[in-house]
């Protein structure tokens, strides 16, 4: 009795996992490597960072060219009123002013990139109505007004601002883009690794399934050898533990499985209640590789030395910018004008009076205490470092393209091993198999006249009368 519960609880078991293997199956889907890349660049949350960042640097360079063209303005001031009285101490009086004012000023702004200069055309348009009384007089005047003004900011004995800005969001730019590029690389090696893991776990679960179903019936075997006395009684017990450690490691094989998935489904942006077993081509091409010439290659293509080169030319203009520091500079300004005001508005131009203007600015500094050289040899140090950085990542690059190489030669020995030993198990596997049949179990089968492979009872004289 305690016999038949052993066998019908193991049953039971089996049955359950097996059902739970079947109905996982059911929304499986099937992925393969180049599927499972494309959804991962699409949904990978490393991607979308960076992919938000791409567009960050795009569109700071689209907004600083857009404020590189022409840029129209319009002030407008509909309705302003002045009342004030004020003491006039030279005539000792009180001054009454009143007026009424609205206006609107236009403006055209145009920077000039190649010396970094300014370009402004102004036009000011009013209206006024003012009264003003004293102890002397009164007076009153209503009229139109406009002055059109052109003039010109150049900057003198400094850098181009202008243009070191723009080419700075320029090289950030390709940094962003050459980023995205190297994070698409990593997220492709990290999801072969991945998909990859789920695959030999997908493999060791069968693996772990069929030894369980092995172990089953090499258990049925023993109880059928124990219950005819052909046994002894104590292997039994060994087999039970057998089939209980067969059980374990496919119930842990399966936790790994699922555990591998959860990562997988996590690293290429997949929903974590969507079920998928990988769909692997694990087909060797052997390819030859010339290690020179693969050096060469990543040295004229890698784009981290191209941003190493980047972060150099970021630091040269930094140095620009700090030389810039306590300059001597100068500034040269431009006017010219037309005013005119007329109590009509078609005549506003009959009398005009020319406004023109010119001036020259220097800025000398005259002690800084030695901030600026300081300021400019720490510039410096970065530059160098930079440099260094360089340096050190075309040596990591020729190093880690000779360790690949290293680990494709033996990689491809280790594959001739590895179909080696595949042949052989096969091998050992059919001959134990044979050794299983026609051995142990035809042995069973003397002894027991009962054949365990058609379930049915065997009787010689009955075959012979046959």
């Amino acid at each position: 009795m305690k016999d038949l519960f052993r066998k019908t609880k193991l049953l039971f078991l089996t049955l359950i996992l097996l059902l739970i293997s079947n109905l996982q199956g059911i929304s499986q889907k099937g992925l393969t490597l180049d599927e499972a890349l494309k959804i991962a660049e699409a949904n990978s949350p490393t991607m979308k960072k960076t992919m938000l960042s791409l567009v960050r640097s795009q569109e700071n360079l689209n907004a600083q060219k857009a404020a590189l063209k022409s840029q129209f303005s319009l002030k407008l001031s509909p309705f302003s009123y002045t009342h004030q009285n004020e003491f006039n101490d030279y005539f000792s009086n009180y001054n009454l002013l009143e007026s009424k004012e609205s206006g609107g000023l236009f403006t055209i702004m145009q920077p000039i990139i190649w010396t970094d200069a300014t370009l402004s055309l102004n036009n000011d348009f009013g209206y006024t109505d003012s009264y003003s009384r004293n102890d002397r007089d009164t007076s009153s005047y209503k009229g139109f007004s406009n002055k059109l003004t052109i003039s010109l900011n150049q900057p003198i004995f400094t850098y181009n601002r202008t243009k070191l800005q723009l080419k700075e969001l320029q090289l950030n730019l390709e940094n962003t883009q050459l980023n995205y590029a190297t994070q698409l690389l990593s997220l492709e090696r990290s999801v072969a690794q991945s998909f990859y893991n789920v695959y030999q776990k997908q493999q060791s679960l069968e693996i772990a399934r069929q030894a369980f179903e092995n172990m089953q019936k090499s258990y049925e075997v023993s109880k059928n050898k124990v219950d005819a006395g052909l046994s002894a009684r104590e292997e039994i017990f060994q087999a039970e533990l057998n089939l209980a450690s067969a059980k374990s490691d496919y119930e842990n094989a399966q936790v790994l499985f699922e555990n591998a998935k959860d990562e997988f489904k996590l690293l290429i942006g997949l929903s974590l209640y969507d079920d998928v077993i990988v769909l692997a081509n694990i087909a060797v091409d052997t390819v030859t590789v010339d290690p020179a010439f693969a050096i060469d290659q990543g040295l004229a293509n890698r784009m981290e030395l191209r941003q190493r080169k980047i972060d150099i030319e970021t630091s040269q203009f930094d140095l620009i910018q700090t030389k810039a520091l306590n300059e001597f500079k100068g500034s040269i300004e431009l006017s010219v004008g037309l005013f005119g005001d007329n109590e009509k508005f078609k005549d506003i131009y009959a009398n005009t009076t020319d406004n023109e203007r010119v001036s020259l600015t220097l800025d000398i500094p005259l002690w800084d205490w030695g901030e600026r050289k300081s300021r400019i040899k720490a510039s410096e140090a970065i530059i160098e470092t930079s440099k260094i950085s360089l340096e050190e990542e075309q040596n990591d690059i020729i190093i880690n393209i000779r360790k690949v190489y290293r680990n494709l030669l033996n990689l491809q020995n280790q594959i001739g091993i590895a179909r080696q030993n595949v042949t052989n198990a096969q091998l050992t596997y059919d001959l134990n198999l044979e050794r299983y049949k026609n051995g142990d179990l035809l042995n069973l089968k003397i002894q027991t006249l009962y054949d365990f492979e058609k379930k049915a009872p065997v009787s010689p004289v009955m075959s012979m009368k046959k």
